[in-house]
């Protein structure tokens, strides 16, 4: 957990990834996953999206071990610019 002191100067940042998840069941499996890794992001999907769009939310985000996450769930996850 964050002490308020390092919460008033870390900025919140979104991040944004492509992947290949198609099913809520799957959708929710990730975000499980992630989640338990990572329990203060904030994650979402939006399988409507034709980038089937995960959007993590928080401080200090580990991109690439979330990509990795995913990759060893077996989806493809790269993250957009």
């Amino acid at each position: 957990m964050y002490k308020l002191e390092e919460l008033k100067e870390a900025e919140m940042v979104v991040e944004v990834f492509k992947t290949n998840v198609q099913k809520e069941s799957d959708k929710d499996y990730v975000i499980a996953v992630i989640q338990n890794q990572f329990p203060d992001y904030k994650i979402n999907f939006d399988l409507e999206d034709c980038d089937k769009i995960l959007r993590v939310e928080g401080f200090d985000l580990e991109c690439d071990n979330i990509m990795e996450y995913v990759r060893c769930l077996g989806y493809t996850c790269v993250r957009l610019e």
